[in-house]
């Protein structure tokens, strides 16, 4: 783990999440931080009036949660998709533009990494496939609230990569909802994939000029993948990384 001298100020985490609308917890998510180095500073984006401030953060991190509406992306809404929250998807598609334009760290978690393939302005614009068939290994098995299991091949030369490094990883998986290759929006990078399932799913995003902006569409905060030491590589060091970041940010300001 990295560790920062005690006298050198935490740098501020903005963690967007969707308060009680939610199957999401928050604590995964804030010792995740705060284990890295990070002061997590809590953000119900549920309640976000438009055009008001958000928090002072030197760092971003959207997280799981339901649902974005397909007309973000100009699609109808699929039978299989749940039925969003407009106001998260504002305040988290303005808040990622924002750390985009500002140059920001930003660690975007499963539907945040949709979130960031939504939010990218430039044409042509990301999508989502809005509902994957079968079930596992993408998700847990029916009935249960397990996590799906599957390899994630990382993309040599890409900041996951240097991170995580280049070997194959072994992840958690908890969503119904991705981003393949044909949706893959303007200017962002594939840095993590799988084919498991018989689909090719695009498990990791990045934007390459950007001094930290990645997605995983994994969860590395939960404690199946923090606590567990040959998953190291997945989940605690891409936290690390990310806080680095963050600090560097703070410090140059």
């Amino acid at each position: 783990m990295l560790h920062m001298t005690t006298n050198a100020p935490r740098p501020r985490i903005l963690v967007a999440f969707a308060g009680k609308r939610t199957g999401e917890r928050w604590g995964y998510y804030a010792d995740a931080v705060s284990d890295a180095g990070g002061d997590p500073v809590p953000f119900d984006a549920t309640g976000h009036m438009r055009g008001a401030a958000f928090p002072p953060h030197d760092g971003l991190l959207t997280t799981g949660g339901v649902d974005i509406d397909p007309a973000r992306y100009g699609e109808p809404r699929d039978p299989q998709t749940q039925r969003a929250v407009p106001e998260r998807d504002e305040a988290e598609i303005a808040l990622t533009c924002r750390a985009l334009d500002e140059r920001r760290p930003l660690l975007a978690i499963c539907r945040g990494m949709q979130v960031f393939n939504v939010a990218r302005r430039v044409a042509p614009r990301g999508s989502l496939l809005q509902h994957l068939e079968p079930r596992e290994p993408h998700h847990g098995p029916k009935g249960t609230k397990d996590s799906g299991w599957h390899g994630v091949e990382v993309v040599p030369g890409t900041l996951l990569a240097r991170i995580a490094g280049t070997g194959p990883l072994r992840v958690n998986s908890r969503h119904h909802q991705a981003i393949t290759p044909q949706r893959l929006a303007h200017g962002l990078v594939a840095c993590g994939r799988t084919d498991e399932g018989g689909i090719m799913v695009i498990e990791a995003i990045e934007v390459p000029e950007h001094p930290f902006a990645l997605g995983v569409q994994w969860h590395p905060e939960r404690e199946e993948m923090r606590g567990n030491p040959a998953r190291q590589n997945a989940s605690t060091v891409i936290f690390e990384a990310f806080i680095a970041a963050c600090t560097a940010v703070r410090a140059s300001t």
